[in-house]
């Protein structure tokens, strides 16, 4: 029998030792667009504390998408934050971001609240979502607005993110998604050293999005060059633009557990 109850913020769905709190608004001012989105889901162990915790972003170009928890992190000792955030073009792309931060500050505020370690939260997405990623690690004036230091995130794993400026800013000021541009709305314009691993992600070069691999590939170098041994690239061979998360969560999901074991992992 499926037992299902009311709580504070939604639907509290029990599965095999793990629940969702559904609809958590992490904002409760703003208009009626900002109530509509910018609110979560975590999915998180019932039985184990102090479990790591990793925000996922989802995809979408910044445009369009939905939360989920991917089914590659469930039952795997982990809680998920499953965030929705505002959306192009009905924001611009600071508010994205700053619904971004807003999120994990969150996190960092509530997790211990269902038994997760607020010192092991990790922070990931795929595409939109990789860009958003890297802005908050990289750019700490977005949690530093909420009283959380970026540097205090265990890990980061954007999942084939844009680090120039995202196509669809340049889309918005008439340039084509192969013109590459770097300005204040790009991740690599931030670049510098960081305390945690940062992991990047690419599909095969040959099947990623724009020419995002070499995106990647330079930005890892110059990661590298700034002094962040703990930054690895993977490229998931055979896998495209939209299954790559498939490849890439399995190693996410090892780097965590050596994280978690005061580990600090090198390729």
């Amino acid at each position: 029998m499926v037992c299902m109850v009311v709580c504070l913020f939604g639907l509290k769905a029990w599965a095999e030792g793990y629940q969702t709190e559904s609809d958590i608004p992490y904002r409760t001012n703003g208009d009626s667009y900002q109530t509509e989105r910018c609110k979560l889901d975590f999915y998180h162990p019932t039985s184990i504390k102090d479990y790591p915790v990793v925000v996922w972003f989802h995809g979408g170009g910044l445009e369009g998408g939905s939360k989920f928890v991917p089914n590659e992190l469930k039952e795997a000792g982990l809680g998920i934050v499953a965030v929705n955030y505002r959306l192009l073009p009905k924001v611009e792309i600071g508010d994205c971001i700053d619904d971004a931060a807003a999120a994990v500050a969150w996190a960092f505020k509530h997790v211990s609240e269902y038994g997760g370690n607020p010192r092991r939260i990790f922070v990931a997405g795929h595409s939109a979502g990789g860009y958003l990623t890297d802005m908050i690690v990289l750019k700490k004036d977005y949690l530093q607005h909420y009283n959380v230091d970026a540097d205090s995130i265990a890990g980061a794993f954007p999942f084939s993110g844009q680090v120039i400026t995202h196509f669809n800013v340049r889309k918005a000021r008439g340039l084509s998604p192969v013109t590459p541009m770097v300005d204040e709305t790009a991740p690599l314009y931030y670049v510098r050293q960081l305390p945690m691993p940062l992991v990047l992600f690419s599909a095969d070069r040959e099947l990623e999005l724009y020419g995002r691999y070499e995106e990647q590939a330079y930005f890892w170098r110059m990661m590298q060059l700034n002094g962040n041994t703990h930054c690895m690239l993977y490229e998931m061979q055979g896998f495209d633009h939209g299954n790559m998360p498939q490849a890439a969560h399995p190693v996410m999901k090892r780097i965590i557990e050596s994280i978690c074991k005061g580990e600090m992992p090198q390729r």
